[in-house]
């Protein structure tokens, strides 16, 4: 990629201070003081443009519908509230207990949504979408004028992250607890560091913890990081104010929060118990219940082989780098992201879901969505400290290196571009090459580095957004919105993942008359007068591997055979609808 176009060339304010003199200035003026950076706001103004552009070029270009059960429960909680049938209170029969409901900033925003605009896809995930674009756009309002190449690393690790993309298509909680947790630690930063307003900072801070456990429970993540603030403070008598609005505000809406499963369900902790019984119901796959033997290597090295396979280690190197730096240790700003980082990792890792027994953290990319906004913006500050001197690259290179021949697969593209950069960059801060404005502290190293980083990790989601989608899913949407709808009577014969969802595809309004079934339910369906059958059948859904490995065991061949009697009615690429008798 080069250097962007646009970015400033090295010039005025190029040349860093000597590291000794920049350190002693910043410890004297904190993180958040009035001071000109050395390197330009243009930078993070750009990375900003450039992550908007892709993100939502990606969330346009691979979207593929519905993902799973837990999407279109939430789009199913979303129309229950936008339609005024939600029942607060849990099942009077006690046979269903859903978690998901009880996530109210997942789904209500998106009812919202389902007011103003209707019931569709793009309307069930515009809300994911933002929380991550958000994401960018907290980090690019914190730091564009205080670090900018802070700013821009942690954008670029942040938000083109490949799972960081991923999430955007769905409605998941992740990526919106993403954006909770950025705000929570954002408010814990700025508002300890207030010289006034801090009782307001405070209550501000527990809003948006509230916030976050109204969206899901893993900001627990952050709690022993809070603590140990907490503790700190309260030792050396600091920051009393803040912590007194965080308490005062946080015992108002916990209390209120609490009285309202009191009332609803006769039980206060409802929500607790709830995660409990769930946990319950799932312990024969859990690592003390079934799968005790492979304890050991959660809880030891395939946590770190995880993040690596999912191509955090760029990320997880940079931070490395920071946390060995002993003058970042000194500026407040990059010890509390080292600090979060470090906890928030320690926690994942050994962490358990449940309090009545060990149960690791699942190891899924989405279940790491509150780890990456500590450790993508600690990993900016170990940018900036490799750019300052250009010095250490070489190891950064090995462990990328390391990396890439230990998965061997299309990720060790990213890790090996990011290698050859890092080696590359550090042989010309230590040669004659340097004198040409190629030094570190300019911002035309600075740009280099940003624009090695955008181009490594676009790779990924552009590759993707160049595929075939695997769901079929705007096609699907426009036969069944063309031949299917109202006044059409009778049964629509469609595959086992069809089955579980199609009346999203009806904004949740089903024709009268017009029922689904299953392939398998064929034998056993009887017609009445007037009636008519139809078949539907998604070649992309039949081949899908995500589907295919468990719920789809038919392949089109088989569904067709078993309906030898059939007319074709209409095709739109890979969905064709059948008449069949």
């Amino acid at each position: 990629m080069g250097n962007p176009p646009g970015f400033p060339s090295a010039g005025r304010g190029g040349r860093l201070h000597s590291a000794g003199s920049a350190a002693g200035k910043w410890r004297q003026i904190g993180c958040f003081a009035a001071v000109k950076p050395p390197y330009s706001s243009r930078l993070p103004d750009l990375t900003l443009v450039f992550v908007v552009l892709l993100t939502v070029a990606y969330f346009l270009l691979t979207h593929e519908g519905l993902y799973d059960l837990d999407d279109y429960f939430y789009a199913r909680y979303a129309h229950a509230l936008a339609s005024g049938t939600l029942r607060v209170e849990p099942d009077p029969q006690g046979l269903l207990h859903d978690p998901l409901k009880e996530r109210w900033l997942i789904f209500g925003p998106v009812a919202v949504l389902y007011r103003l605009f209707g019931i569709g896809i793009i309307t069930t995930t515009l809300w994911p979408l933002l929380a991550t674009l958000g994401c960018s756009v907290l980090i690019w309002a914190t730091y564009r004028r205080r670090e900018p190449v802070v700013a821009s690393g942690a954008m670029l690790l942040l938000g083109l992250h490949y799972f960081t993309l991923n999430l955007t298509n769905y409605l998941y909680p992740d990526n919106i607890l993403m954006f909770w947790c950025l705000g929570c630690a954002l408010a814990l930063l700025r508002g300890r560091q207030a010289p006034r307003g801090q009782l307001l900072w405070g209550g501000g801070f527990a809003l948006l913890n509230f916030a976050a456990l109204l969206s899901k429970e893993t900001v627990v993540y952050y709690l022993p990081f809070y603590l140990a603030l907490l503790a700190a403070d309260v030792f050396r008598r600091r920051n009393l104010p803040f912590w007194l609005g965080a308490a005062s505000v946080g015992t108002v809406v916990l209390g209120a929060y609490l009285a309202f499963y009191q009332v609803y369900t006769h039980d206060a902790l409802y929500r607790i118990h709830l995660i409990e019984h769930t946990n319950d119901y799932l312990k024969e796959g859990s690592y003390l219940g079934g799968n005790r033997g492979a304890l050991l290597a959660r809880v030891t090295y395939l946590p770190l082989a995880f993040f690596v396979g999912i191509g955090l280690g760029g990320a997880l190197g940079l931070a490395g780098y920071a946390a060995g730096q002993r003058r970042l240790w000194q500026q407040p700003g990059a010890r509390f992201w080292l600090g979060l980082a470090g906890t928030t990792l320690a926690f994942y890792w050994l962490g358990s879901t449940s309090l009545s027994q060990y149960n690791p953290i699942t190891l899924l990319p989405r279940m790491t969505t509150p780890l990456l906004p500590p450790l993508c913006v600690a990993a900016g500050f170990g940018l900036r400290a490799f750019l300052e001197k250009g010095r250490g690259g070489y190891w950064l290179a090995l462990l990328l290196l390391g990396c890439a021949a230990w998965l061997h697969n299309s990720v060790s593209v990213i890790y090996g571009l990011l290698a050859l950069y890092f080696a590359g960059a550090t042989w010309l801060a230590s040669t004659g090459a340097a004198s040409s404005g190629w030094r570190p502290g300019t911002s035309r190293f600075a740009a280099l580095a940003l624009g090695a980083l955008a181009l490594a990790l676009s790779i990924r989601p552009v590759y993707f957004m160049s595929k075939p989608g695997v769901s079929g899913y705007a096609a699907q949407q426009r036969i069944i919105g063309r031949q299917l709808g109202a006044p059409a009577r009778g049964v629509v014969f469609v595959d086992d993942f069809l089955v579980g969802n199609y009346d999203f595809y009806y904004g949740f309004r089903v024709p009268a008359g017009l029922q689904f079934r299953r392939y398998t339910a064929a034998d056993s369906v009887q017609l009445r007068p007037g009636e008519r059958a139809w078949l539907l059948v998604n070649s992309r859904t039949l081949t899908n591997p995500e589907l295919t490995r468990k719920l789809i065991r038919y392949s089109e061949a088989e569904v067709l055979a078993r309906f030898p009697r059939r007319r074709l009615l209409a095709q739109d690429q890979s969905v064709r609808l059948y008449q069949v008798q």
